[in-house]
């Protein structure tokens, strides 16, 4: 199997081949909004549900590890959505599961953890910091995880995800450079909120100089997310 040899396995029955020979070329982080990791797992592995799911990983709140699809394969964890103008999110990522009520604040050995998996994941398909994204970036629509809670300045300190420079001045505009990132902004309140619960969770109102200055930022310091 491809992917992190320490990893428990538990293989889920709800997988299938990547479509059209797509590669993973993004790694979506997600929250399980279940009580237990134990939960999670069965319910990523249940494939009697009208909506069977799945992801690549789920690490729970103290670290363990379980692989449930390999890599290569294509996992159901992304649902509805589209990143940089692409949909079938599915077959373009890698899906990793925090186990996680939604209420709390993440574990410290869970996110140690994820710190440990994410760059091997990077190094095997040659993805970048910037294609480390949120569900909540990729279905504003739907989702809000893995939430406002989520440390994601602490994976971008370690190249694991992008973070805007706080020293950044530049305005933009602001619809065209949150799509360079990737946001589907067809409407652009969903794609702000989805921006701000990543980048600025404190952020209220309408938009502002702050949220102009951290997209173009981003838009203009990661060239391959708005080329891909």
């Amino acid at each position: 199997m491809i992917g992190d040899p320490s990893a428990r396995s538990h293989r889920s029955p709800n997988q299938g081949a990547r479509r059209d020979g797509l590669r993973p070329s993004l790694v979506v982080l997600h929250h399980t909004d279940m009580q237990s990791a134990e939960a999670a797992l069965d319910r990523l592995c249940d494939e009697t549900r009208a909506a069977p799911v799945s992801s690549h990983y789920l690490i729970a709140e103290d670290g363990r590890l379980w692989q449930l699809v390999d890599e290569s394969r294509r996992a159901w964890h992304a649902g509805l959505g589209s990143w940089g103008g692409q949909g079938d999110v599915n077959s373009r990522s890698i899906g990793i599961e925090l186990a996680n009520p939604a209420a709390n604040p993440f574990a410290e050995p869970q996110m140690a953890r994820l710190e440990r998996l994410l760059p091997g994941i990077l190094a095997r398909w040659q993805i970048p910091p910037e294609g480390v994204i949120a569900h909540s970036d990729l279905a504003p629509d739907r989702k809000v995880d893995p939430g406002p809670k989520f440390d994601w300045r602490r994976l971008a300190l370690q190249g694991l995800a992008a973070w805007p420079d706080a020293e950044a001045r530049q305005e933009g505009e602001l619809a065209r450079d949150l799509a360079r990132i990737g946001y589907p902004v067809a409407d652009m309140a969903l794609a702000l909120q989805a921006f701000r619960l990543r980048f600025r969770p404190w952020a209220t109102g309408p938009a502002c100089a702050e949220d102009r200055i951290a997209a173009r930022d981003l838009a203009l310091r990661y060239p391959a997310a708005a080329e891909r």
